[in-house]
């Protein structure tokens, strides 16, 4: 079931879509940590680069499409565009997982993948 979008994770994706670098990175705790295309982005220096570089350098945006409280943890779907390379990916829109850790007021981890659909 979709619930609101609220608290920090809504200031991260208002953040995202203004292209607000500071206003992302204030999003995350210190000691944070996000994994993007498998790839693992430790402390909050190393996201700050990855937010210039890949989400405000290659303009993100995302359109949210669910949101999901699982035990206290938000998994948002979103569809995401942008400037970025779009050579190697299936035509049609761009739908990807985000999985957020809230504690506190901060994001300490964040978890972005693109899933396909189960048999199941």
């Amino acid at each position: 079931m979709t619930i609101p979008l609220t608290g920090v994770i809504a200031e991260h994706i208002k953040a995202v879509n203004a292209f607000d670098t500071d206003a992302v990175v204030a999003t995350f705790a210190p000691d944070a940590y996000v994994n993007d295309n498998r790839r693992e982005i430790r402390g909050i220096n190393a996201i700050r680069r990855w937010v210039e570089r890949e989400m405000v350098g290659d303009k993100v945006t995302l359109d949210v499409r669910e949101v999901v409280d699982h035990y206290g943890d938000v998994i948002v779907s979103a569809a995401y565009d942008g400037d970025y390379d779009k050579s190697t990916l299936p035509p049609g829109e761009l739908i990807m997982s985000n999985y957020f850790s809230v504690r506190g007021s901060k994001i300490v981890s964040l978890v972005v993948i693109r899933n396909h659909p189960s048999p199941y």
